[in-house]
Parts: C-alpha cells; structure tokens; sequence
C-alpha cells in the first residue's frame, strides 16, 4: 500500500466525467490503500482541492465545464506541490505537451492500465530524503545564481525566482554537479524515482520550463547578470556550464 510522507494513507482526487472510467479509478485506488475523492466537473474538482488539499490529482482533460489544461494550470497555481496526472483520450503530442506545460507532472493515454498508473503513482508519491551531506551544506552559489536547497529557493542576484517542484529538483541537481555531465538516467531517477519508467518527455518539458523561468530572470534583474548556462548533451543528458563572460 502506498503511504504518503506523513504516513497516513495518500488523499486522491479523480476528476473524471465518465463513469465508467471514475467508478473504475475510484475502486482501484481505494482497494491500494489511497482515500479517494471523485468529482464529474472541473469546477467540483477545483473546489474539493482547495477543500481538501489532496496529496494528487488524476485530471481527465475533456471535462464538460472547464478546459482541462487551463484547470491543471490553476490547480498548479493553487497548490504548488500538489502532483498532478492527466488522464487523456488524445494522442496528439502538442495536448500532451501542453498539458505537462501547465503544470502537469505526468499524464497517461486512455485506454490504460490500472496496475501502470498505481506504479506511476508509487514512483511521485516516494520521496528520496536528502542526503546528510545536502543537509548540512549552505547554498550552492554559481555566480550571480543562488541555489538554497535547505529553504528549497533560488535567487538571481537578490530576486527569488518561484520555480515548480521539479523544476527546482532539475536545478539543484544539476548545481551539485557544476561543470558535469549528468545524463538522463539519473536526472529521472533522482528527481522522479529510481524505478522511474514513464515517458522522458516529462524530463525535456521540465527543462525547457526551467530555462524560461531562469532567462526570464536574468533579462528583468535589477543589475546586469549573467547566469550559467544548461547545455543539452545530445544522446545523454545536461550540463550546468559556467556564465559565459560578456
């Protein structure tokens, strides 16, 4: 049975308008030990959340009130370390794309199996605990970049700049590693799982994300700066470079 960090049994929250599909979801989880919650709407679906506070969402994306990407979006912005799943009939790249883009933290095409979405939420819900090392260690700083992995915040000169959880987990990986190549593999077993055998696609849209939020961040600072820079290593993984001078 899946437990949650605090050690009570995980609070799920299916929003899904077919019933067939909800009464299918709502039975497995509850049989795994997960206390479920099920709504046929987005707007009940937002509501329970912000009630409830669920430890993870499973978001069907074509709802009949509310868009389901705009729904996982503001279910992100709600609640930042909510996990969020998406639940699609749609096979067109860009929608799941867009999905992960909004906030999303993984997602499944329909039809799917029980038994891989009760693994693919075995693999979120785990957390791996800091190691003594990272604990007892100050912030990592990288020039004009701040990545404070006890506080779990990052800065750009003195501008905090707000970052997803796995986005910020990408970050601090690669800043314990400057200079180093750290592939795929272990992206995707450290800031998801060590089991992990989802879609990497999770892992490039999460990257991308981030180095949006980081340019972002250095074009509006309130100094000039120059921030390292995430290399692609093709056919590998990435690479935190130093800033490139100017």
């Amino acid at each position: 049975m899946s437990t949650s960090t605090a050690g009570r049994p995980p609070t799920a929250l299916v929003i899904e308008d077919d019933d067939t599909i909800g009464r299918h979801l709502e039975s497995g989880l509850r049989g795994n030990g997960y206390s479920t919650t099920w709504c046929r709407t987005g707007s009940a679906g937002l509501m329970a959340a912000r009630h409830d506070l669920p430890d993870l969402v499973l978001l069907d994306l074509g709802l009949p009130d509310l868009d389901g990407i705009d729904l996982a979006r503001r279910l992100r912005e709600d609640l930042p370390e909510l996990l969020i799943v998406i639940l699609t009939a749609r096979t067109d790249e860009i929608d799941v794309i867009a999905g992960l883009d909004a906030g999303a933290d993984d997602y499944l095409v329909k039809p799917f199996s029980m038994t891989v979405l009760l693994a693919r939420l075995r693999a979120h819900l785990r957390r791996r605990p800091p190691s003594e090392a990272q604990q007892e260690s100050g912030p990592i700083q990288l020039g004009a970049l701040t990545v404070d992995t006890a506080a779990r915040r990052v800065f750009v000169a003195e501008q905090e700049v707000p970052l997803r959880t796995k986005e910020f987990e990408l970050l601090a990986e690669l800043a314990r590693h400057p200079g180093s190549a750290v592939s795929r593999e272990t992206l995707m077993a450290r800031v998801w799982d060590e089991n992990w055998f989802g879609p990497t696609k999770t892992l490039d849209v999460t990257m991308a994300s981030l180095r949006r939020r980081l340019h972002t961040a250095e074009a509006t600072a309130s100094r000039t700066v120059h921030l390292p820079q995430i290399t692609t290593l093709r056919g590998h993984g990435y690479r935190l470079d130093p800033a490139p001078s100017r």
